[in-house]
């Protein structure tokens, strides 16, 4: 990520909104090919000091009016980050430099050329030191400081695909600096709501849900920034978090930032066609989800209509959405959790869920493997080999009435 202090935006005090810098082809044009450089530079630059690195892609800008410096900086920052450098981790820097003053010392003072007064030169001196040392001075010279970050040496750059995933990163980035000031996040989501909580909780995002229609969710984030006062901790969760959203289907978001005195709005949705790294999330967890949901299809069976992840259960912090939910205009609604492959930690944590919300209508399908392993199961419990057969299914939804 980006820090604090490579944030870019604009301030729209008319409508108290906070807008983040965002590269496009419309407005931007000629960043690709800017971008398409940048990544030449660090591709071919193997052995090079981070800070050659960086005053070459600042030379990328040299003739480009329309790129603060801040701009440049944050583009460094995430070249940076996809790259390895070489450390020195040991301590060998320190050691050589003591070495090498200690061996300069007599020799003092130094001159660039000798005269009557001062006879030792630098390159001589240089040179007995690199004797003395068994090394040339250009090896001595490359290493004296390579504990400074500033001339930490290229090693690997695996880095971005092309110069659009830059550009893209970049614009992901500065929406992320805008929130180490979030104070609450609140989230509006239908097609991948699961995953969306999923990335939530991974971020240890305190969390609460509502339904805000049909189909749809509000899902508020907030908590230490509020009650505790960690704005920025809680902010820098907010921020890890949205790259994740950005891959996600189907949402839109409002925070709260706070700054100094100043308190704005940051809107986004997925219509914003922001690019995240990752990749999107899988349809289904699994090939018998997939398998069960292309053979029910999209038609009704006996009045019960399939719905992938339809229905979210919650309480308190505790969430829970089965696999699919199946809804009938006369019976109402019915849910089903696959269960196929599993650890005892895994299964002990699903049956716990379970029995949370034991008072809903669920239809638990096991596979065989599974249901050797339990003591009991639950009363709506279906087994099976590879694949969930319909008839099973339909019987146990009429059991379920």
């Amino acid at each position: 990520m980006l820090t604090r202090e490579l944030a870019i935006a604009e301030y729209d005090f008319a409508r108290g909104r906070l807008i983040p810098d965002r590269l496009t082809r419309k407005q931007h044009p000629q960043y690709p090919a800017y971008a398409e450089r940048m990544l030449q530079v660090y591709r071919r630059g193997k052995g090079r000091t981070r800070r050659e690195l960086h005053q070459s892609v600042h030379g990328v800008f040299a003739n480009e009016a329309d790129c603060p410096q801040r701009r440049i900086d944050a583009f460094c920052k995430l070249l940076d980050d996809a790259a390895a450098f070489e450390r020195d981790r040991h301590g060998r820097a320190a050691a050589l430099r003591r070495e090498v003053f200690h061996l300069a010392a007599a020799g003092h003072p130094l001159v660039r050329r000798a005269d009557k007064l001062f006879e030792r030169t630098e390159h001589d001196v240089k040179s007995e030191i690199a004797a003395r040392l068994g090394r040339t001075w250009g090896e001595i010279d490359g290493e004296l400081f390579a504990d400074v970050i500033d001339f930490h040496r290229l090693s690997k750059f695996d880095g971005f695909a092309d110069g659009p995933a830059l550009l893209a990163r970049y614009n992901v980035a500065q929406v992320q600096a805008a929130l180490f000031d979030a104070a609450a996040m609140t989230i509006w989501a239908t097609d991948d709501f699961k995953t969306i909580l999923r990335y939530a909780k991974l971020a240890r995002l305190m969390h609460t849900i509502t339904r805000a229609g049909e189909g749809q969710y509000r899902l508020r984030l907030d908590g230490p920034a509020s009650l505790l006062r960690e704005t920025r901790r809680y902010g820098t969760a907010m921020a890890r978090f949205l790259p994740a959203l950005v891959a996600c289907r189907g949402w839109r978001m409002h925070a709260v930032l706070r700054r100094r005195t100043l308190t704005l709005a940051l809107e986004l949705s997925d219509a914003d066609r922001l690019t995240s790294h990752l990749p999107p999330p899988e349809e289904y967890d699994s090939e018998v989800e997939e398998s069960f949901a292309r053979k029910w299809g999209a038609e009704p069976r006996d009045g019960w209509r399939l719905v992938r992840e339809g229905e979210i259960l919650h309480r308190g912090q505790k969430v829970f959405v089965p696999d699919f939910a199946f809804h009938h205009e006369q019976h109402g609604t019915v849910l089903m959790e696959i269960v196929g492959f599993w650890t005892p930690e895994y299964l002990q944590a699903k049956l716990n869920t379970l029995s949370a919300f034991r008072d809903c209508r669920i239809v638990l399908a096991v596979a065989e493997s599974v249901a050797d392993t339990l003591p009991q199961l639950p009363q709506h419990t279906i087994r099976f080999k590879t694949a969930i057969l319909i008839q099973d299914v339909l019987d146990r939804l009429k059991l379920c009435l």
